[in-house]
C-alpha cells in the first residue's frame, strides 16, 4: 500500500460549493507533501446542461428517504458530458494553474470503478413504494486501485468522477459520495472529507447554526432523523467508508475558505458509526 496518510476529498456538486477554493486548499496540502485524491460530482452543472439540452430531470426518493438521480439514457449522456467534459477539465486546469500535477479520471479509466447495474430501484411515489426500472445507475462492487496508486506514488493528484463500468462493459451512473467512500476504503485512506453546501449535519435543516459536531450514523437502514435529501446519501457514504476501515470521516462546508484544512482541523461534523456487539 503506497497511500498511507492519504486524504480523500469529495468536492460536492452543489453550485454553492467553491471549487476554486477547494483547489487552492488541495494545492496547499499537496505543496506540504500530503497525498490527496479528489473526487467530484457536478449536480449544478448537470442541471444546467440538462436544461440547455432539454433533458427532463427526475429525483427518486427511496423508502429510507435517500434521494438519487433517475438516470435514463439521455440523462446518462448529460452526466458524462457534464462531469468528464465540463467540471473535471476545469478542476484539473485550476490545479495545474496552481502548480499541482493533476490527472482527470472517470471510473471507466483502467476499469477502476466496477458496478452492478440496478435492475430496479425502489422509490416512493405519491406515498406508495414502487419499482422504477430502466434506470442506468449501478451499485459499486469493486475498486481497482492500480491506476490511482500508481498516480499517487508518482506525486500526482487524481481527480475522479463517475461513471463506473457495469458487468456488461457499459457505463452506469454511480453516486460520487459513495465513489469517494469506496476509493478511500480501497486505498487505505486515513481520512475522508465530504464537502457540501452546508456547514455539516444540521439538527435543523433551516438553521446553519445548528450544525452537529458529531453524528453517529446507524449501522444499517435509514441514516438517522437528522438526515434528509442529499445529506442522507452522504451519511450512507460515510458509513460505508467507516465500515471499510477509514479512520476519520467528516462532512464539512465546501463554501468556506480553506474548506479541506478547516475540516481536517475539526470544522463540520465528525461522523462515527454505531458499534454493534459481537455475537
Amino acid at each position: 500500500m503506497v497511500t498511507k496518510g492519504l486524504t480523500v476529498v469529495k468536492c460536492g456538486g452543489n453550485a454553492s460549493v467553491d471549487a476554486a477554493g477547494v483547489c487552492a486548499d488541495v494545492a496547499g496540502l499537496a505543496g506540504e507533501g500530503r497525498s490527496v485524491l479528489l473526487v467530484h460530482g457536478g449536480s449544478g452543472e448537470i442541471a444546467r446542461l440538462a436544461g440547455k439540452l432539454g433533458v427532463p430531470q427526475r429525483t427518486l426518493v427511496a423508502p429510507d428517504e435517500v434521494t438519487t438521480r433517475y438516470t435514463d439514457p439521455a440523462t446518462l449522456e448529460v452526466v458524462i458530458l457534464a462531469l468528464a467534459g465540463g467540471v473535471k477539465p476545469r478542476i484539473v486546469a485550476e490545479l495545474s494553474r496552481l502548480g499541482v500535477p493533476a490527472v482527470g479520471l472517470t471510473g471507466l479509466d483502467g476499469g477502476m470503478l466496477r458496478a452492478r447495474r440496478k435492475s430496479a430501484v425502489r422509490a416512493v411515489v405519491d406515498g406508495r413504494t414502487t419499482l422504477v426500472r430502466d434506470n442506468l445507475s449501478g451499485r459499486l462492487t469493486e475498486v481497482r486501485t492500480e491506476l490511482p496508486e500508481t498516480l499517487l506514488r508518482s506525486g500526482f493528484v487524481p481527480v475522479v468522477s463517475p461513471p463506473a463500468i457495469d458487468e456488461h462493459g457499459h457505463p452506469v451512473n454511480v453516486d460520487a459520495d459513495r465513489v469517494a467512500a469506496a476509493l478511500a476504503a480501497a486505498l487505505g485512506a486515513e481520512r475522508l472529507v465530504l464537502l457540501t453546501g452546508a456547514p455539516g449535519v444540521l439538527a435543523d435543516p433551516g438553521d446553519d447554526n445548528s450544525v452537529l459536531s458529531t453524528y453517529e450514523v446507524p449501522a444499517a437502514g435509514a441514516p438517522g432523523r437528522f438526515a434528509g435529501g442529499g445529506m442522507a446519501l452522504k451519511l450512507v457514504a460515510a458509513r460505508e467508508a467507516l465500515a471499510g476501515g477509514v479512520a476519520s470521516v467528516r462532512i464539512a462546508d465546501g463554501r468556506a475558505p480553506d474548506p479541506v484544512s478547516r475540516a481536517l482541523a475539526g470544522s463540520g461534523t465528525e461522523v462515527t458509526a454505531v458499534v454493534t456487539a459481537s455475537s
